[in-house]
Formats: C-alpha cells, sequence, structure tokens
C-alpha cells in the first residue's frame, strides 16, 4: 500500500532530524522536507499555508484561531522553546539598569505577536509590576528596517503601540530614539559598535530557572501546524506524526545522555540533560497538551491580555480532540 507523501517546512533541529531522514518513521507517511529559517517559514505559511505541514510561530497561530481563521491545526509538538528573560537588550551607557527602570522608557519589539515578546512582557507585567501602559512600545526590525505585523493585533486601549518601518530597532537603541529592544533574535550593531548594547539581565539563567520554580512556566516558542483540508482527509496523520515526532525528539535526547561519546561538539552535555531532567522531571521536553497546560494557558492569558489573542482561549481550543486523549495499556 502507498504511503500518504506531505510536505514539511522546518528548520534544522537535532530533535527532529531523525524523523527527517527516515530513522524516526511516521506510520503510513513520506514526509517531504524543507529545512529554512523560521522567518521564512512563518511568512509563507501565514499568509500562503505553503506546506502540509509546517513550524509555526505560537503567537500567530493562536492569534488566528482567535480571529476564527481555522485554515491552521495545531499539533502538540513544539521544536522550539526557550526561556526569554534574555531578549532585553539595552544600552551600556543608558539610564536602564533593571526592569523597574522601564517605566516611562520606549521599547522596540519587531512583532507584537511575536511569541517571544507575549512572554516577556507578560514576565513584566506579572513579575516585575511594569504594566503594558508603564511603556511606549516600538515595532519595527529588529536589524533591517520595514518589518510589519503578520497578523492582526488589539492593542489594549491605553498602551501606545506605534510602527517605526523607516529604521531597525538596533539603530533607534544606538542613536536614543529607544531605550530597550524586546526580541528573539539579538541586535546585530555595525563593527566598532559592538558592545554599546548589552542585556539588562547579565545572570539570566539564574532568574530564568528561579521564575520556573514559582511559576512553571517554560515557555513554548514554535509548534507544528498542518493545513485544515488535509487533516480533514486524513485525520489518522495527526496521532502518528505525534508518535513519530516524540521517537525523534527521544533519540535525541538520548543521545544528549551518551558519555561514551561527543554528538555534539560542546562539553558536559550529557551533565546538562541530567540537570535539565533534576529540574523539569523524567521528559525536560515534554510534547502533548497535558505536561504543558501550564505553560500555555498562562501564554494564551497573556496573549489575550496583550491583544494578540482577540478572545479568552484555553488549551484544548488550540489542537483536535484527538491530541488531547492519551492510550493507555
Amino acid at each position: 500500500m502507498s504511503k500518504l507523501t506531505l510536505s514539511l517546512a522546518v528548520n534544522d533541529y537535532d530533535h527532529v532530524r531523525d524523523l527527517l531522514d527516515g530513522r524516526a518513521a511516521a506510520q503510513g507517511i513520506d514526509l517531504v522536507p524543507s529545512l529554512l529559517p523560521v522567518e521564512e517559514i512563518f511568512y509563507r505559511t501565514t499568509h500562503f499555508q505553503e506546506w502540509d505541514l509546517s513550524e509555526m510561530s505560537l503567537a500567530k497561530y493562536a492569534s488566528l484561531r482567535s480571529q476564527g481563521d481555522d485554515r491552521l491545526i495545531g499539533l502538540p509538538v513544539f521544536p522550539s522553546r526557550a526561556f526569554r528573560l534574555s531578549s532585553l537588550y539595552v544600552r551600556g551607557d543608558g539610564s536602564v539598569s533593571s526592569p523597574a527602570d522601564l517605566r516611562g522608557k520606549r521599547i522596540g519589539v519587531p512583532e507584537w505577536a511575536q511569541t517571544a515578546s507575549v512572554y516577556s512582557r507578560g514576565w513584566l507585567a506579572h513579575d516585575q509590576g511594569v504594566a503594558l501602559a508603564d511603556v511606549e512600545w516600538v515595532q519595527g526590525g529588529v536589524n533591517q528596517a520595514g518589518r510589519r505585523e503578520k497578523v492582526a493585533v488589539r492593542v489594549p486601549d491605553g498602551v501606545r503601540c506605534r510602527p517605526s518601518p523607516e529604521t531597525s530597532l538596533t539603530a533607534m537603541l544606538l542613536d536614543g530614539g529607544i531605550d530597550a529592544i524586546l526580541s528573539a533574535r539579538p541586535p546585530a550593531p555595525p563593527p566598532g559598535r559592538e558592545r554599546e548594547i548589552v542585556r539588562l539581565l547579565t545572570d539570566f539563567e539564574a532568574a530564568e530557572r528561579a521564575y520556573f520554580v514559582r511559576t512553571g512556566i517554560f515557555p513554548i516558542m514554535h509548534l507544528i501546524v498542518m493545513r485544515r483540508e488535509v487533516f480533514t482527509s486524513h485525520r489518522w496523520i495527526a496521532g502518528n506524526l505525534l508518535k513519530a515526532f516524540t521517537q525523534a525528539k527521544d533519540a535525541s535526547i538520548a543521545r544528549l545522555d551518551d558519555i561514551t561519546c561527543s554528538h555534539f561538539p560542546l562539553p558536559w552535555m550529557s551533565q546538562r540533560a541530567t540537570q535539565a531532567r533534576e529540574m523539569f522531571g523524567s521528559d525536560p521536553w515534554p510534547y502533548g497538551v497535558a505536561p504543558n497546560r501550564v505553560t500555555l494557558n498562562a501564554f494564551l492569558r497573556f496573549a489575550f491580555e496583550q491583544g494578540v489573542c482577540h478572545r479568552p482561549m484555553q488549551a484544548e481550543e488550540l489542537f483536535p480532540p484527538e491530541m488531547a486523549a492519551a492510550v493507555r495499556v
């Protein structure tokens, strides 16, 4: 019997690679992969749905779903997740030396609906007491001028957010036009000016660990989505793909654990895996709805408060009902 052929656009992750090269197989499916930068994937997926399956920004997907746009169906497969307290950048000689100093300042964001920004604004508001309305927000490309929002957002009343398409956020920070940048992709100053921009939190890892212990939030950046017509015609593929992505991820973590040889060109990788299990549990990078409900619901709460989502949502609304069930024997 012939297999179903599906196209997949995804970034180049070790924890996906076994699925792409066939070492982990999705039963009944042949995948045709395209390995591309995430910004390109998101743009082409949001506007054109070019692939059957693709990596997608959680914020953009949730925003579209909250607006009744159901052209895409989510899978609880999360290829990218990262704490983002490292994503606040300021001038080394500026007046901002702590999160509290951001009150009354101007912060640049690449997009209001960037997932990293949603989490970081949620942290500022709920953890640091810096409300959305305490800041003037400036939207623009981090290192290139002209970046625009990819989805419709409803910036809350009383919150100031203005687009600045004529120059980059990095140039504005260097020239004093803004006081900070909040971005997943770091600023890239021109040669000779690299040291003028620094992270606001120097010991961000300690802050991120404390944040997780306090909240249980391990930020999810991206998920895998599929075109609705593909899912409607072949509902069985959702479960098969979840199993295959999980198998590939588990194989990647097993390579991290292997102390016999170095699968990654950095020292102490197996020790880092052990430390991650001590903090996050037996599976430090879980897929599925149930083990990620705290993070997903926190994100959706932040996104609604910030006008990225147009209505309140719960984690289960992002995925087909098959993804909320688990087979037990």
